[in-house]
């Protein structure tokens, strides 16, 4: 049963990837994944931990002596569920209130009319030049909120802008680019990079000082190449719309309401970092207590507004709005991993790559490469079970310097992971909820777009080589 657990995690990655094709939600198919291999963790538990000899297991049992005197499957028990499960799941609960906390503060910002503001900034008749402000738009909004919600905000905006469908689906496929480029070089600029830095591989001015210009010229890259050849009937847009047609907003909010809404929300999120450093807290009490800040404003707003209670838009009445299939797909992901790590699959995998790899750089790349029709919170998480943290010591390899805190390893990974997403639209999870914000064809992006995102993923994985290699 111990080769069944990798066999089934392969084949519910590529369920995952075909979720559109066989009509399963992912979430269900990751929460199976996970639950079916912490079964046969459980039910094949002598094989796995006795007679592969796991030093996990043995571990365990030499830091609780009095786990001796009790029957092998007791023993299993103790380890499997008080220890193995407990331990993941509690690692697993910070990422995910981190990114629950962090899509309600967006939703927040968004449903207040927050982010009304920028669409004054990057108004223009031009196509070109509106290519040019959206992306950058969305680079920066990645890094500040995330990819996934910076591409939600973006593409409601560009409804505003670009009414016409046929000149909106170029833009919203060059801000799955910008999106993935912007999230890449910000610690909570995607899901991978929160795992990454909460569990302290890279730390954020580390991660933004070493991957903001690779990450510039990933998004540079084809941009540059979509300026040239995406608009060659003209720049004109065809209808421009007047970005007022009426508030969808509660009209009885002012104004200055709304800019204090988006500054609490931005700063809430941007700040998490200077939060974890000054406190040495988890980052998702930070974004809670962003969050709580939030909630206290809106509040005191609220009571402030002779309004009727049912029109007011309270954060109690968005908590319903929380995507909470996404949360269970990463709980799945998450803990499916987890049970590779506690078999030793993982550590097996490590092994064959030190073994017939033994290039960090390349392992970092070709990652970044799957990602592109792998999940990629899958392939990160697994390959921080992989390969951990070595501590810093005086008379370190040189190999093993790749694998300490901030190590070249873990840095470049944040650029392959994230980026390599947008080589295939189903390669990450801002590709996939643009395509079924706009119904993207698969083959309309594979055909226009993903030779761009290749170029620009090799071209800022060469900025990187030449300037930390």
């Amino acid at each position: 049963m111990f080769i069944l657990m990798p066999v089934i995690f392969v084949l519910g990655i590529l369920a995952i990837a075909l979720e559109d094709k066989i009509k399963i939600n992912k979430a269900a198919i990751a929460l199976f994944m996970a639950i079916s291999m912490w079964m046969i963790l459980m039910f094949d538990a002598y094989n796995i931990f006795v007679e592969r000899s796991s030093t996990i297991f043995q571990e365990f049992l030499t830091q609780n002596p009095e786990m001796a005197s009790l029957p092998p499957h007791e023993q299993f028990i103790n380890f499997i569920s008080n220890r193995a499960i407990v331990y993941h799941l509690g690692n697993v609960s910070e990422t995910l209130f981190f990114v629950m906390c962090s899509m309600l503060i967006v939703d927040i910002v968004d449903k207040h009319g927050g982010f009304r503001a920028v669409t004054g900034y990057i108004r223009t008749p031009n196509k070109r030049k509106l290519l040019w402000y959206i992306s950058f738009a969305t680079f920066f909004f990645s890094a500040l909120l995330d990819n996934l919600a910076a591409a939600i905000v973006i593409m409601a905006v560009l409804r505003k802008l670009v009414p016409d469908r046929t000149d909106r689906l170029k833009y919203a496929c060059m801000v799955i680019i910008a999106a993935n480029a912007g999230g890449s070089w910000s610690p909570i600029g995607d899901v991978t990079t929160i795992l990454l830095w909460v569990g302290k591989n890279i730390s954020a001015m580390h991660q933004i000082s070493h991957v903001f210009i690779p990450a510039l010229v990933n998004m540079l890259v084809p941009l540059t190449i979509a300026h040239f050849w995406l608009f060659k009937k003209g720049s004109a847009l065809r209808v421009l719309s007047e970005e007022e047609q009426g508030d969808e907003y509660i009209p009885e909010i002012p104004n200055r309401s709304r800019r204090m809404i988006f500054v609490i929300g931005v700063l809430s999120l941007a700040l998490v970092p200077v939060f974890q450093m000054v406190t040495n807290l988890p980052p998702f009490l930070g974004v809670l207590l962003g969050l709580v800040i939030l909630w206290f404003y809106t509040d005191l707003m609220y009571s402030k507004l002779h309004m009727h209670e049912s029109q007011k838009l309270r954060i109690s009445q968005l908590l319903p709005n929380i995507d909470l299939a996404t949360i269970f797909f990463f709980l799945g992901i998450l803990m499916a991993v987890g049970a590779l790590e506690t078999s030793g699959q993982l550590g097996i995998m490590s092994a064959f790559l030190d073994k017939h790899v033994h290039e960090p750089y390349l392992i970092s790349f070709v990652i970044g490469a799957l990602s592109s029709c792998v999940d990629n919170v899958a392939l990160v998480a697994a390959t921080m079970g992989m390969y951990p943290i070595v501590e810093q010591v005086a008379d370190l390899s040189p190999y093993a310097q790749f694998f300490v805190s901030d190590g070249g390893f873990w840095t470049f990974l944040a650029y392959c992971a994230v980026t390599g997403g947008s080589i295939l639209i189903i390669g990450s999870a801002t590709g996939v909820t643009v395509m079924g914000l706009e119904k993207i064809d698969f083959m309309y992006y594979t055909k226009r777009f993903s030779i761009l995102a290749l170029i620009g993923y090799c071209c800022g994985a060469g900025v990187y080589m030449l300037l930390f290699a």
